[in-house]
């Protein structure tokens, strides 16, 4: 870790954090309490994602479907309107809205092979975000003067990265850069993004291996060529066993860092207690010897 110690941590006068886990558990909360002090800068590496490498996906897709529309359709091909993403810190739902479902058609879903592309384009844009984590921690001192630096990581970071490889890049160079510092939650907070999901299913990215034997074993199941699989059903089929998946994932990247649970994070109401809270995290992780080294 780059601050050894708590005290390290408390002595420095550019502390530097990234907080990773469950979509749902706090990580732009926690960001938020930082930024809201004057003192942080907020980086957001999904809305990196969908402003910087997929924001002209996302737009042209837009386009796609006014297309369709023959109002909408000559305004277009006169340069008579401008269509563009209003994405942001707290509604990134442009960027899972081009994510998007496999499935049906007629219920919103893509052809899989489509599905896949977009998947790919996300991987990519991912880790090309995080990689950027660096130049910003530069940029936000040189050009604003903010010596704090908090990165807000998307769910899915544990699928773009080897945890268990100590070369891995983005591994590598996240870890040499801030304090990473996983959100643990519960079986009960796990069960609670469960029904939350259910009830308002959301496009999401999955690791490769894992989406193709998800996606033959839920047709195997229930005997559904591809054009008949509904987009939801499919989706809240997967959500759970996607989160069984990336929590040993999540456990791997913690032990390049370390660890706060949920519960401590629902009781935080400043940012001074959420120093002190990571302070008491970094010595739980030395003392445990836990820390990857």
């Amino acid at each position: 870790m780059i601050y050894p110690t708590a005290a390290d941590w408390h002595a420095a006068p550019d502390k530097r954090v990234l907080f990773f886990g469950m979509s749902g558990l706090g990580k732009t909360h926690l960001a938020s309490l930082l930024r809201d002090t004057g003192q942080w800068f907020h980086y957001s590496v999904d809305y990196r994602i969908g402003t910087r490498y997929m924001g002209e996906y996302i737009a042209d897709n837009f386009k796609r479907e006014a297309m369709r529309v023959p109002f909408l359709r000559e305004l277009l091909l006169t340069d008579s309107v401008y269509i563009a993403s209003n994405i942001t810190f707290n509604n990134l739902a442009p960027l899972s809205t081009y994510l998007g479902k496999p499935g049906n058609p007629d219920k919103g879903g893509l052809a899989f092979a489509e599905y896949l592309e977009r998947q790919s384009q996300h991987r990519e844009a991912e880790i090309a975000a995080l990689l950027d984590t660096h130049r910003f921690i530069d940029r936000a001192r040189d050009i604003y003067g903010y010596a704090n630096f908090v990165c807000d990581s998307g769910g899915s970071i544990c699928e773009v990265v080897d945890p268990e490889n100590p070369a891995d890049p983005v591994m590598k160079s996240l870890s040499e850069n801030l304090l990473l510092v996983w959100i643990k939650g519960s079986d009960a907070h796990t069960a609670e993004l469960i029904r939350r999901f259910d009830r308002a299913p959301k496009p999401m990215y999955y690791q490769p291996e894992f989406l193709h034997d998800a996606w033959e074993a839920y047709r195997s199941q229930t005997g559904q060529t591809e054009a008949q699989v509904d987009p939801d059903a499919f989706v809240r089929w997967t959500y759970a066993r996607a989160l069984a998946h990336r929590q040993p994932r999540y456990a791997a990247m913690a032990r390049w860092g370390a660890t706060i649970t949920a519960e401590q994070v629902a009781g935080l109401t400043d940012a001074q207690g959420l120093i002190d809270l990571i302070g008491t995290a970094i010595t739980t992780a030395t003392d445990s010897g836990s820390v990857r080294g």
